[in-house]
């Protein structure tokens, strides 16, 4: 949060969204009866944010779900075009600071058809791991006001309060405190520069930025997924981070490259921890520096022993990394005596995040990511200064014809070109080509496949490797 707020440029719009199909009788009672439980429930959708940069939590009550939910009359649209125009006009109502971190508007259909609900919520009261949370809980809430009962949610097990104040003192822990030596080695490696020039944050924001969609076809994403991570003794995360580091290494001709990678960030950094149902933005960004230098490139990228070298040097830098990076933010926001020096050095100019493998539901009924989702735009204030020179969003979609690697890439127009992320992005699909291509050679030509234990994978690479062993 405190990297956000050091951007510069607005914030109001910036958010997350989901647009669900609701029951046909849906009616607006129990939609907001349903919504008003999960304000109530969940702390940070009735949270503020202070001039002293600070959430405040308001009491359960003091934010009516009525007064932030819209009908729209959907009957005989094409919701399409409407989804986008509400979608733009609901961001606009988005206010941090006068504590309007949640809009919604109901697409009414009319009697006896399937609408709609956008749900839009500012991304300082959640993050992608959220939602696992709470379109299940909507969920429960209206089934359980369409049966006559009260809507009962699931405890939260740690408050994101509680959270908060144990990553304030976390970061003045010594041994946290200690990290420090690593991260400022990390940010002082050798770097090479990206880009026609350097970030302006005057001129590089959200309205330049430009984007560019890339998809690695079934027969390369399935190993990805699973037999590659089990040939190199890593998981997916790795293994994709191995790709863009051949990538950059082959494009930049300097074996050092430097990466700002995104986590999910609930790291269990005490005993009793418990978040799995904390709804609330704990994403972690961390700088990673992936030293490929002497590594024969050309033969990593033809399959060679040297993808393997590859793989290992990457795994073992991650491995360096206590609780997945999480304290580089703790050391360079919430520990005046380490974030100055930590501030030193400029970001990153690349930044990485995997988003994990998202499942087609098999029903797409009630409750179920609405056909007309792809409508919704990015909810983001166009003024809001650019994070990186280069941006690679990346998740596995499930199809008909097998899981897909979709890569987003964003840049701000002027310092690269869509013809040089083009080549960037084809360059990594390349890379990672290579490295299902010698992960599924006989066990003779290659290195001896390292262990890698349960607790080192990630929920998501977990459920990747499942999904794997299934098919």
């Amino acid at each position: 949060m405190r990297w956000l707020l050091e951007r510069g440029g607005p914030i109001d719009r910036l958010s997350q969204s989901v647009l669900l199909t609701v029951p046909a009788d849906a009616d607006p009672a129990r939609l907001t009866d349903a919504l008003q439980a999960l304000i109530d429930h969940h702390a940070l959708l009735r949270s503020r944010l202070t001039p002293a940069r600070e959430l405040d939590v308001r009491p359960v009550g003091a934010v009516r779900a009525a007064d932030l939910l819209d009908r729209y009359d959907a009957t005989g649209d094409d919701l399409h075009a409407p989804v986008a125009e509400e979608f733009d006009r609901v961001l606009g109502l988005l206010d941090p600071a006068a504590g309007a971190m949640v809009r919604a508007v109901w697409f009414d259909a009319g009697p006896g058809r399937a609408g709609r609900l956008l749900l839009v919520v500012h991304h300082l009261a959640v993050d992608g791991v959220s939602w696992r949370i709470l379109v299940p809980d909507l969920e429960a809430a209206w089934t359980a006001l369409a049966q006559g009962r009260p809507a009962q949610l699931p405890p939260v097990g740690t408050s994101f309060r509680r959270w908060s104040r144990l990553l304030g003192e976390e970061a003045r822990r010594p041994a946290r405190v200690a990290e420090g030596d690593l991260w400022r080695r990390m940010l002082a490696a050798p770097r090479t520069s990206l880009g026609a020039r350097a970030l302006d944050p005057g001129r590089d924001t959200a309205a330049t930025t430009r984007s560019l969609r890339l998809t690695l076809p079934p027969e390369v994403t399935g190993p990805l997924l699973t037999t590659v991570p089990s040939a190199f003794g890593t998981g997916t995360h790795g293994v994709l981070l191995t790709g863009l580091a051949l990538a950059l290494a082959d494009r930049q001709g300097s074996g050092h490259v430097l990466v700002d990678v995104e986590g999910h960030g609930r790291e269990e950094l005490a005993t009793g921890l418990d978040l799995s149902r904390t709804v609330g933005w704990f994403t972690s960004l961390y700088p990673v520096h992936l030293d490929l230098d002497g590594l024969d490139l050309a033969d990593a990228l033809a399959a060679g022993p040297a993808a393997e070298d590859a793989a290992r040097r990457v795994d073992e830098r991650l491995r360096q990394l206590p609780d997945h990076g999480l304290g580089f933010g703790l050391l360079r926001y919430l520990n005046p005596d380490t974030a100055a020096g930590l501030a030193e050095h400029p970001a990153p100019a690349v930044g990485f995040n995997y988003l994990g493998r998202f499942t087609a539901p098999a029903d797409t009924g009630a409750w179920g990511f609405a056909p007309e989702s792809a409508a919704l735009g990015a909810g983001t204030d166009p003024g809001l200064a650019a994070a990186h020179a280069l941006d690679l969003n990346a998740v596995v979609h499930d199809s008909d014809t097998g899981p897909r690697l979709v890569a987003d890439w964003s840049w701000p127009d002027g310092v690269l070109t869509e013809t040089e992320v083009r080549d960037l992005g084809e360059a990594w699909f390349t890379a990672l080509t290579a490295l299902a291509t010698r992960a599924g050679r006989p066990a003779d030509g290659r290195a001896e496949t390292l262990g890698l234990s349960p607790d080192e994978l990630s929920p998501d690479e977990l459920d990747e490797l499942a999904a794997g062993l299934d098919v």
